[in-house]
Order: C-alpha cells, then sequence, then structure tokens
C-alpha cells in the first residue's frame, strides 16, 4: 500500500454541527508511504474516531477513505486481517496488552504469527527501550509507561507500509520518548514505510514533514 486518501470524511456524530474547522475532516488528505505526519488533536475533536476508521473498526462515517485507491469500505473481512497483518501496524492508545501474559510474550504472541523478527532483535529492543529486568513480568504489574513500551514493540514485529501510533507516549518522559521515536523511525525507514502520530499534546520529537490539526 502506497497511499492513504481521506476524502471529504466526517464522523456521522458530527453531521448536524456547523462549526467543524479542521485540516482532516471534509478536506481531502493525502498520506504517502515513507513520509511522516503528526495530527495533533484536542479532545472531542474525532481523533479516536479517524484511527477507527483508518484501521477498519468502524465505519460510522460520510465521506471515503482509500488504500491504493480503493474505498476501505470494499475489504472483507479476510482482506482486513491480510491488510493488518502485512499492510497496517497500529499502536492503540489504550494498548490493547493481555495484562496475564509477561511482557516478552505479549509481543512473541503477535511474532510467532509473523516471523517477522528473531528473539535476538526483540532482546536487543528491550534493552534500548529500558525494559530488560521486566521481559517475565506480567502487563498487569508493570506501569503504563512500560506498557507503552512493549506496546510499541508488538506494533513493530510485522511488515507494515504504515504504522498509525496513537499518542505513543503520553506516559513517557523525554528520553525515554526519543528513544521509542528511534526505535520506530529505525524500523520504518528500514520497511520504507509511512508513519502517522496522534497526540492531544505530548507528542514525540521527530522530523515531521506534515502537521494536520483535526
Amino acid at each position: 500500500m502506497n497511499t492513504i486518501i481521506i476524502e471529504n470524511t466526517l464522523p456521522n456524530v458530527f453531521r448536524q454541527r456547523t462549526d467543524v474547522v479542521s485540516d482532516v475532516w471534509n478536506q481531502v488528505v493525502r498520506l504517502e508511504r515513507g513520509h511522516v505526519y503528526l495530527i495533533e488533536a484536542t479532545s472531542g475533536t474525532g481523533k479516536s474516531s479517524l484511527c477507527s476508521y483508518l484501521i477498519g473498526y468502524r465505519h460510522d462515517y460520510q465521506g471515503r477513505f482509500l488504500f491504493d485507491n480503493r474505498d476501505i469500505r470494499t475489504y472483507s473481512t479476510a482482506e482486513w486481517v491480510q491488510l493488518r497483518q502485512h499492510s497496517l501496524s497500529h499502536l492503540f492508545q489504550e494498548l490493547r496488552l493481555f495484562p496475564e501474559l509477561t511482557a516478552m510474550e505479549n509481543v512473541l504472541i503477535k511474532n510467532q504469527l509473523t516471523g517477522f523478527k528473531s528473539r535476538a532483535e526483540i532482546d536487543t529492543w528491550f534493552d534500548m527501550l529500558g525494559i530488560a529486568d521486566k521481559k517475565d513480568v506480567r502487563i498487569g504489574r508493570m506501569s503504563f509507561g512500560q506498557q507503552q513500551r512493549v506496546a510499541m514493540m508488538r506494533a513493530l514485529v510485522q511488515p507494515f507500509d504504515f504504522i498509525l501510533a496513537d499518542e505513543p507516549i503520553s506516559h513517557l518522559d523525554d528520553e525515554n520518548g526519543r528513544i521509542m521515536g528511534q526505535l520506530m523511525m529505525d524500523e520504518a525507514r528500514r520497511q520504507g514505510a509511512g508513519v502517522v502520530v496522534t497526540s492531544i499534546g505530548k507528542h514525540m520529537a521527530l522530523n515531521y514533514e506534515k502537521t494536520l490539526h483535526l
């Protein structure tokens, strides 16, 4: 997948509003593979909705989302599975990790499906992110900031054309946020992928090529 086009879209809940001022809603926005984008939002402007639309979890909107000029409403369930495994990676704001599994198990459970990274590479990531001592700790016993780092690793153990990182460093200090951003960008560059980061405040300090205000 090389392009994502957001074409005159608007959440259904906003249909009756006449005060929507946005770089995204009711606009034509083109996101291209290999480029880096920041979507800044405030509470209530539809950031969570936008992320849900892009990964095919919700369809309560007007307008169109196009992947390589194909309307995403036409994708079958099987095609969405393939997209999420090979073309579109997503780091959820709420993380969606398995609290009963350890940090390493949460990463490996996905890597066992994709076979994309070696155990040595994953071990190196744990070291880089400063949580090597947490590999065998259950997610439910880790801080949210530590969990965010685990969720990032899980998002990276797959091939992708685009990665959508939804408020990825909201609970991290600047240094850990910098390291996580570096890790994500290293992998994105290796795959020639596009990067879309969302934020309602604190965001990764990356070289964004375009900032869109939701």
